[in-house]
């Protein structure tokens, strides 16, 4: 590789041409003096100045050459202000991550970019600023959260309140006793079964989420020695939770989901009632005949229950119609009911 051409040295200066001036010695340095002019240097003697490497400013007139291996030195006074950058390109710095400019004042300048050599590096570590504690939407992210902690709290509230304690159910004055069998009035069926049942069977359930009681009793007709008929009761007392809409899908659909039943809406009996039935016996000797009453009145459901079984080894075979039964039921569940009330 070629050797750069070498700058002239003091030895090697051309001899002045004829009419020109002597050069004069260069004055001595003082502490007060200023740092002497730098002398032109003629066309003829300049050296072959070599191209500017990559990343490296160009020479301004006026500048001595850098020499090989030596970076170029900025001049003391380029720029108007020594730390001034250049001009034009005083907001083309790209600034910090989380150093953004203030209103008013530029961003600041990036550590190490090309184009800012007097950038200076910090000292210590440069820490984000912390975003505004009083901005609009960090009062809206503490409302949200306070409206959500008080809708939790209402919500929890209203659980407690309405569906968590049996208190507040609507029991409309019922209870459920410990002996259904006691408070049962069947008194309808007992012209056509007059023998009394001397151990009917009863059960009970006592519980914050329900009361139950029921009674199974059978019905015999005169000189009968088993039942002929069958009667049952229970009243449920709902203490947590509303059995209305429960109560008329199972009843009021009874039909769709049990063929061969009729029902009926029955009208002056609790908050509603239905009357569901099947006659199976079609005038023979065998068969059944059944017939259900469901009564609901506030979170209070009741039902009467009767049925009947035709067979060659049972001895009624004429139990009552369906229509006779019917009424029985209804009248003996309103008097069932007033006995239930405290």
């Amino acid at each position: 590789m070629s050797t750069p051409p070498q700058p002239p040295q003091p030895g090697d200066q051309p001899a002045p041409r004829s009419g020109a001036s002597a050069p004069q010695p260069a004055p001595q340095p003082g502490p007060f003096a200023p740092e002497p002019a730098p002398q032109p240097v003629p066309p003829a003697a300049q050296p072959e100045q070599p191209a500017p490497q990559a990343g490296q400013p160009a020479p301004q007139p006026g500048q001595p050459a850098p020499q090989p291996g030596i970076p170029a030195q900025p001049a003391a006074y380029s720029y108007p202000h020594p730390q001034s950058p250049p001009a034009g390109a005083f907001y083309a710095q790209p600034t910090l991550v989380g150093q953004s400019g203030q209103p008013g004042q530029p961003g600041q300048p990036m550590v190490g970019v090309p184009g800012n050599p007097y950038a200076q590096p910090p000292q210590y570590a440069q820490v984000p600023a912390p975003p505004s504690a009083g901005g609009g939407a960090g009062r809206a992210v503490l409302w949200v959260a306070v409206g959500a902690v008080v809708a939790s709290v209402a919500w929890a509230a209203g659980v407690f309140l309405i569906g968590g304690r049996g208190d507040s159910a609507d029991l409309r004055g019922y209870s459920a006793p410990a002996d259904m069998c006691s408070k049962a009035d069947y008194s309808s069926f007992k012209d056509e079964y007059p023998e009394s049942d001397s151990a009917p069977t009863h059960s009970s359930l006592k519980d914050k989420a329900l009361d139950e009681s029921s009674c199974s009793i059978n019905l015999k007709k005169t000189g009968s020695s088993y039942a002929d008929a069958y009667l049952s009761v229970q009243v449920d007392l709902h203490r947590s939770t509303d059995p209305g809409p429960e109560f008329t899908a199972s009843w009021k659909n009874y039909g769709d989901s049990h063929i061969g039943y009729d029902v009926k809406e029955v009208k002056g009996i609790g908050d509603e009632a239905y009357l569901v039935s099947q006659d199976t016996t079609n005038g023979s000797s065998s068969g059944s005949r059944y017939a259900t009453l469901a009564v609901r009145d506030g979170w209070v459901t009741y039902t009467m229950s009767y049925s009947a079984y035709l067979s060659t080894y049972s001895q009624d075979k004429s139990p009552p119609g369906l229509s006779d039964v019917s009424d029985w039921l209804k009248t003996d569940a309103r008097a069932t009911l007033e006995q239930l009330k405290d």
